[in-house]
């Protein structure tokens, strides 16, 4: 069952259940973001190469993003392509911070020549 049926049936609270009582949190919902990505002009992931180099240099960035424990999981999901040793980082995440360390993370990845940082700080 999907997360928007089971919230549906449960009544339509876009809530997690373990909040402290009388605190929501909200459900992660970056659809105004990806509606945008839709229409712009630059590549998304659908347009990621199949070549075996620039597969393998993605994995090793989502790799090194994931394995970071101080991002958040906006962060852990940011969008990522690679081609020809250049990375493609879009999506939000939570602060400059993350922003600069998502860009550092990939950058340190071998066989990286560039990183293209188009990530958006969440604003809620």
């Amino acid at each position: 069952m999907t997360l928007g049926l089971a919230l549906a049936l449960a009544g339509g609270a876009a809530t997690a259940q373990n909040a402290p009582a009388g605190q929501a949190t909200p459900v992660a919902d970056n659809t105004k973001m990806n509606h945008r990505d839709k229409h712009d002009t630059q590549d998304t992931a659908q347009a990621q190469s199949n070549a075996k180099g620039d597969r393998e240099t993605l994995a090793a960035v989502r790799r090194a993003v994931v394995q970071d424990k101080s991002l958040s999981t906006t962060a852990h999901n940011v969008k990522i392509m690679a081609t020809g040793g250049v990375v493609t980082l879009r999506g939000p995440v939570e602060s400059a911070e993350e922003k600069a360390k998502v860009e550092s993370l990939a950058k340190q990845v071998a066989g990286v020549t560039s990183v293209e940082n188009h990530l958006d700080i969440k604003t809620n």
